[in-house]
């Protein structure tokens, strides 16, 4: 049997009763963090147009549900737009190890299936934790090369949703297999947006969730795909990768819990940032700096953070911003954080931010490179106006699993998202986080919001 195919066993034989409770706790967690992550994009740009386009596109209503505008359309089109909607603000989940942002492809996809196909919040519960696993897993075998190049979320992303929806549609094995044939045949993804501040990001993940959709349908109604997708001679891994290893897609299944390890972000910026943010504030806190007692600060980073980080110098947008490192420890720095409301009212606005960005440098560093992707390390070093060299160092940023977030914060920064962009009153906000933590006991999701 080969990985691939251990792999779909584990996902056709996966059945509610045999999730932990720690497992379903954390799932509904999560759940509730990319509820929030999508909320908070409403009105924003480019999320209007994706929800044109599927109001022009699609149905004029249907069974699932549009977060952002309380419309409703076809699953097809409700994951296309919840799944740009919720990769926006840079605040929904990573997994380290794979570098995945598992929740902003499963949750649009398998909420839009579950709405459509009448199922119940077990039902959806038990979905989304197949396509964790899963698409953790595939994420991790496709290694650091892949990610160089292509965006994770974007390709191993559109498997991730399929195994999702397809675990909704009770697939067998033999229906598994086909189904990552007919996703990952359509998996795409690339980085090379980041430079001319564009808007591909929420098309990658809008395209992941609906076009994982599309092919566990179509597998349903009996299309086929390549029975080696992924670990073929002219598979996933021939093309888009140079590091693969294939005993990663079936380790542990059943016994380790891919999606207990996901990370919650704190700051609202590119994950590869938090390390350095959560860094340098505990240096400044240890120390009683401020912003202008700081000459210069050298970042210690991981290759993928240069390579992510990189492409941006002087930020175009504020979403161009949180993907600069200079600009989020000038946040940090000055304001004390990096949270919705300090991008877009300060990001590229204050001078006093804008200055800092000018001090601050990566630099690879062996140490925090060798740990990564399986550990996030922050490394930062400041030279001080006075002359004085001081360091600092942060092992597990805020948000991963030895450092998480607590239900109480977890509601906090949901009604801090929701208010962001009024979508939702703080009552109305507390009635969504009942409803999320009560999803077990959830009859039907059809009209759920």
């Amino acid at each position: 049997m080969s990985h691939t195919q251990a792999l779909c066993r584990f996902l056709a034989d996966l059945h509610y009763a045999q999730l932990p409770e720690n497992v379903l706790a954390r799932t509904e967690d999560l759940y509730l963090d990319w509820l929030a992550s999508a909320l908070a994009s409403k009105g924003a740009h480019p999320i209007p147009l994706f929800e044109r386009y599927a109001q022009k596109m699609g149905p004029s209503s249907g069974p699932a549900q549009v977060i952002v505008n309380g419309t409703s359309s076809s699953a097809y089109f409700a994951a296309l737009v919840n799944g740009a909607s919720s990769h926006l603000v840079e605040q929904d989940d990573l997994h380290n190890s794979s570098v995945l942002h598992p929740a902003t492809v499963v949750f649009p996809a398998a909420l839009a299936a579950a709405q459509d196909l009448g199922k119940s919040g077990r039902d959806l519960l038990l979905a989304s934790v197949a396509g964790y696993e899963a698409g953790i897993r595939i994420g991790e075998f496709m290694g650091r090369s892949h990610y160089r190049i292509f965006h994770t979320t974007a390709t191993v992303g559109t498997l991730a949703a399929a195994v999702a929806v397809g675990k909704l549609l009770d697939f067998n094995q033999e229906q598994f297999i086909n189904l990552l044939g007919s996703a990952g045949t359509q998996a795409a993804g690339l980085w090379e947006f980041l430079r001319d501040a564009a808007d591909s990001k929420q098309l990658h993940t809008a395209k992941a969730a609906a076009d994982g959709l599309l092919a566990a349908y179509l597998t349903a109604e009996g299309l086929t795909g390549a029975r080696n997708i992924l670990e073929g001679d002219q598979g996933l891994a021939a093309g888009m990768s140079s590091d693969a290893e294939p005993g990663k897609l079936s380790a542990g299944l059943g016994s380790r819990w891919a999606l207990l390890e996901t990370s919650f972000k704190f700051h609202a910026s590119c994950r590869h940032t938090h390390p350095a943010a959560d860094a340098l504030l505990e240096l400044m806190q240890r120390e009683q700096l401020a912003a202008a007692d700081i000459a210069r600060v050298e970042t210690r980073v991981h290759q993928g953070a240069i390579d992510v980080l990189g492409r941006v110098n002087v930020p175009a947008s504020v979403h161009q911003a949180k993907f600069s490192m200079g600009t989020v420890l000038g946040l940090i720095a000055v304001h004390g954080k990096a949270g919705l409301t300090e991008f877009h009212e300060l990001a590229l606005t204050d001078p006093a931010v804008c200055a800092f960005r000018d001090k601050v440098s990566m630099t690879l560093d062996p140490e925090v490179d060798g740990a990564y992707p399986q550990r996030w390390l922050g490394r930062v070093t400041v030279t001080t106006q006075d002359g004085r060299t001081l360091h600092g160092a942060i092992d597990e940023p805020k948000g991963d699993p030895g450092n998480t977030l607590s239900r109480t914060e977890l509601a906090d920064k949901f009604q801090r998202l929701a208010q962001f962009s009024n979508a939702r009153t703080p009552a109305q906000a507390n009635a969504l986080i009942d409803k999320v933590w009560d999803l077990r006991n959830t009859t039907s999701m059809a009209h759920w919001l």
